[in-house]
């Protein structure tokens, strides 16, 4: 347990922290599982809108330390050629 006064605050910035990380975690997983539904149901329109939404908000991932930036853009090639391979 936490003794002394920084280490309490400390302790009570990282539970916010990991609150507020697990939300975005969250709110970016739902977004590539639009993309990931859009092109299992065939709709290619619906698959680039859908990946057009999801590519800032997994950038932002990047910067604000939830996902690593190779992650992500593994993750967005790898959904951008599923999406143009649905289109042709």
């Amino acid at each position: 347990m936490a003794n002394t006064p920084q280490s309490k605050k400390r302790a009570r910035q990282a539970e916010r922290r990991n609150d507020i990380n697990k939300a975005r975690r969250s709110r970016i997983r739902t977004f590539i599982r639009k993309v990931e539904e859009a092109i299992a149901s065939g709709d290619s329109d619906a698959a680039k809108a859908a990946l057009q939404a999801a590519q800032p908000e997994m950038a932002r991932g990047v910067t604000k330390g939830v996902m690593h930036k190779n992650t992500v853009s593994r993750k967005i090639s790898r959904l951008s050629a599923r999406v143009k391979a649905l289109a042709n």
